[in-house]
């Protein structure tokens, strides 16, 4: 049986949202895979853009909060926070933090480019980590 997981970070709108995207894809059909936030805001543009460079549409996918989800409904949950605090999850899920940076700034210097480098950057590295989780706990990927 392949474990419902559940992504969680601030505002669900980046890290989150790329990790449900890919982790649907890495776990294959029949996967429960869903992502929530403590201050659910919007799915960000960038998330969404570089994405869609890997065939992943996350258009379908918006924020949303984790005190609408089901602690029934999850079997893992995965934080991605890194330099801010995470949301609590109340529930016996099995809990995993992989603390990656949030690739979305309000820095007026950073450039297009250098904003969509940043969500390349946090992509990849939920990626890699999705697909070696999902090999080394379901045999998927």
């Amino acid at each position: 049986m392949k474990p419902r997981v559940l992504f969680l970070c601030v505002a669900n709108s980046a890290r989150s949202q790329m990790a449900e995207g890919l982790a649907r894809v890495a776990l294959g059909e029949g996967a429960q895979v869903q992502s929530a936030g403590s201050a659910p805001s919007r799915v960000n543009p960038y998330a969404v853009e570089v994405m869609a460079e890997l065939g992943v549409d996350l258009g379908g996918q918006r924020s949303k909060s984790v005190d609408g989800v089901d602690p029934a409904s999850v079997d893992v949950v995965i934080t991605l926070c890194a330099e801010e605090v995470c949301p609590a999850f109340l529930g016996g899920a099995e809990r995993l933090h992989w603390p990656i940076p949030d690739p979305a700034s309000d820095d007026p210097s950073l450039g297009r480019e250098q904003l969509l480098a940043r969500f390349r950057a946090a992509r990849d590295t939920l990626k890699e980590r999705i697909e070696r989780w999902a090999r080394e706990r379901v045999g998927e990927a």
